[in-house]
């Protein structure tokens, strides 16, 4: 009788993958009973650490804590488009459930997919929600969180940091695995578990791959002791320094007052036309306002104007460090050799040099008795290096985000938007369509800084939020205003974030300037999924069950809970498609065909194979011995005629 694959119903098991790798890389230190540990130590030679004592960071429930993060998930993500934005078109995601099963849940589908990581994790202060994580059902100890207000972690707790590390760390070790090659995570955080955060990201990431440790100023005020602490961090670090230093990955952002200086030259044009006297004084004049502390004080250096706009040419022109070469370079007025830096010339030939000279990059003195220098023009050069130290008002913030309620404070301390569109542009601005993860996305600031961002450059960036659905306590603003979870505020900023932003381009655009293109408005849409036990039923050993599908589950429950096994994205279109009479569903043109229906024969069953389908889902149900050998024939000649097999599974 012919017997068709089962479908694996739990999460990737990223220990077996290990093995899997391990095995491929080094066969010989596999014996029938597992790893030999000596031969294994022979195989790494001087790398393995045989000393008694090292350097180790360390808490009770450690070990607890790895175990977490491999032991695989058998829950589900259940869709609800009611709650969702443009299902059809959208490429975002918004999941309601505990973040460490569904990045368990996310590693089939997204593994090495997601280009930047951000996450705020609860800062440990005593009063905020710490996840409360069991060996048990975890979906039981998930549901039984999410009926909990405001749970703490007590300072009093003996266990008060051991807690929180152990609360991250399975997250962070999952999270990596998400990362793609190239990848980069940020993570937010405080003074109280800066230390651990550190040294947890230290081990899971590698030092190696830190690359650095941003302050931002919050110019908060408070009644402390000692000091009025009003900074914060984010700690940085690469999946693989090495790997994108060898891809030329290379971060840049806007200067600071650039694009106000792109506006008042513009205005300035229309008013003084070509007078360049008068253009420059009034770039003094605005220079003149920023205060020593004021990150656009750079831009005071740029003091001419040309029709470039502001510009400087005092550039230096020598090369660096010295020993550069020592060619001529004939004036252009005079028309002997000019002087010659004391280092030698900064371009390595003189065919080099002088292609800067036409570009209008390379400007001569007076006369040949000076050296010539390099002009900077500020809308070319207009990109730098982030600097490690921000200023980002908390109370700007909330005023941004209070906007969006009716001026109600819904939300304590959102993060402020342009912080995070800084940093999805920062460090995705070569990839546009770059893949965005929060797993504790809070008021959902991510998603709206990701629409904001693609806005910005034109991108088609996506986000993929995770957040617990979190009781808002009985006396909050939020729960006055209707909103019973975290969760719902979340999503109704993204509405009307959305929504807002939306309709401002539309205003724009119908007061396009002559020449200028329309933009185009953004993906502000979002799938809505939560987590849930999966749809189906695992018959216990020696029981028969007929219909393994609960009886509360859609048929797009299944399909979604499909999806995720098999490792497709959540995003694909899905299309319902008639197949010579036979009701089934097609995921994405084909990558997955699911038959659901029963009454499935050989005309259904050709038809589906004309999709030439890669995957093929069918319920036992529906199937008897003469079905099974049917659509063996069928998908055989989809073999034939593609050279790729189709794979069928059935539960």
């Amino acid at each position: 009788m012919t017997e068709f694959e089962k479908m694996e119903l739990e999460s990737a098991d990223l220990v077996s993958d290990r093995i899997e790798w391990l095995r491929e890389q080094l066969p010989e230190v596999f014996s029938e009973s597992g790893i030999d540990f000596d031969k294994l130590r022979l195989a790494l030679g001087d790398e393995v650490d045989g000393g008694t004592e090292r350097y180790a960071f360390t808490w009770p429930g450690k070990a607890a804590a790895i175990r977490q993060s491999q032991t695989p998930s058998t829950a589900t993500l259940r869709p609800v488009p009611k709650e969702s934005v443009n299902w059809d078109e959208t490429e975002n995601l918004y999941i309601e459930g505990d973040n460490l099963e569904v990045l368990k849940l996310l590693q089939r589908s997204y593994h090495g997919f997601c280009d930047f990581i951000y996450i705020d994790p609860p800062y440990n202060t005593g009063h905020d929600f710490v996840y409360r994580d069991t060996f048990g059902d975890t979906l039981a100890n998930y549901r039984e969180q999410t009926g909990t207000t405001r749970q703490a972690n007590a300072e009093s707790s003996g266990r008060y940091h051991s807690n929180w590390c152990s609360m991250l760390y399975p997250r962070l070790r999952l999270a990596r695995e998400l990362l793609s090659p190239d990848g980069v995570i940020a993570i937010s955080i405080d003074d109280t578990e800066l230390a651990q955060l550190r040294q947890i990201c230290d081990e899971i990431f590698g030092t190696t791959n830190f690359i650095a440790c941003l302050v931002y100023d919050k110019n908060r005020k408070n009644d402390a002791k000692y000091f009025s602490v009003g900074h914060e961090y984010m700690l940085v670090y690469f999946k693989n320094e090495a790997l994108a230093r060898e891809q030329g990955v290379v971060w840049r952002a806007q200067k600071e007052g650039v694009e106000e200086a792109r506006e008042l030259f513009a205005s300035l044009r229309e008013e003084l036309g070509d007078d360049w006297n008068a253009i420059r004084e009034r770039f003094r004049e605005w220079y003149s306002t920023f205060e020593e502390d004021d990150p656009r004080k750079p831009l005071a250096r740029f003091t001419k104007v040309d029709e470039k706009g502001p510009y400087r040419d005092d550039g230096n022109i020598n090369w660096p460090g010295g020993g550069g070469p020592m060619y001529d370079v004939i004036h252009p007025v005079t028309g002997k050799p000019c002087k010659k830096p004391i280092s030698g010339w900064r371009y390595p030939t003189l065919e080099r040099l002088m292609e800067e000279v036409e570009s209008g990059h390379v400007v001569f003195g007076r006369d040949h008795t000076t050296v010539p220098s390099v002009r900077t023009n500020l809308f070319e050069q207009d990109k730098q290096v982030m600097r490690s130290v921000k200023f980002s008002y908390a109370q700007t913030a909330a005023q941004q985000f209070n906007s969006l309620f009716g001026e109600k404070k819904v939300f304590d301390n959102p993060k402020p938007i342009s912080d995070l569109e800084e940093l999805v542009l920062y460090f995705t601005g070569d990839k546009k369509r770059a893949t965005i993860l929060d797993f504790f996305s809070g008021s959902a600031t991510m998603a709206h800084a990701v629409i904001k961002a693609n806005v910005e450059d034109g991108g088609s960036r996506r986000f993929i939020l995770v957040q617990i659905p979190e009781v808002c306590p009985d006396n909050s603003v939020a729960k006055a205003e209707g909103f019973e979870t975290i969760c719902e505020i979340g999503k109704e900023r993204i509405r009307r974030a959305g929504a807002k932003i939306a309709a401002e381009i539309e205003e724009s655009n119908k007061q396009l300037r002559l020449g200028e293109e329309p933009k185009p408005v953004p993906d502000i849409g979002f799938r809505v999924l939560k987590l849930d036990e999966s749809g189906i039923v695992r018959p216990k050993p020696g029981e028969l069950l007929l219909d393994v599908v609960k009886p509360d589950r859609s048929d797009e429950d299944i399909i979604f809970e499909m999806m995720l096994k098999w490792g497709l994205e959540l995003t694909l279109p899905i299309e319902r498609a008639d197949a010579a009479g036979y009701p089934c569903y097609s995921v994405a043109c084909g990558e997955l065909v699911c038959c659901l229906a029963p009454g499935l024969n050989m005309q259904a069953l050709d038809a589906i194979a004309d999709m030439e389908p890669r995957r093929v889902l069918m319920l036992d149900r529906n199937l008897d011995d003469t079905t099974k050998l049917n659509a063996v024939q069928a998908f055989k000649r989809v073999e034939e005629k593609t050279g790729r097999e189709v794979e069928l599974r059935t539960v």
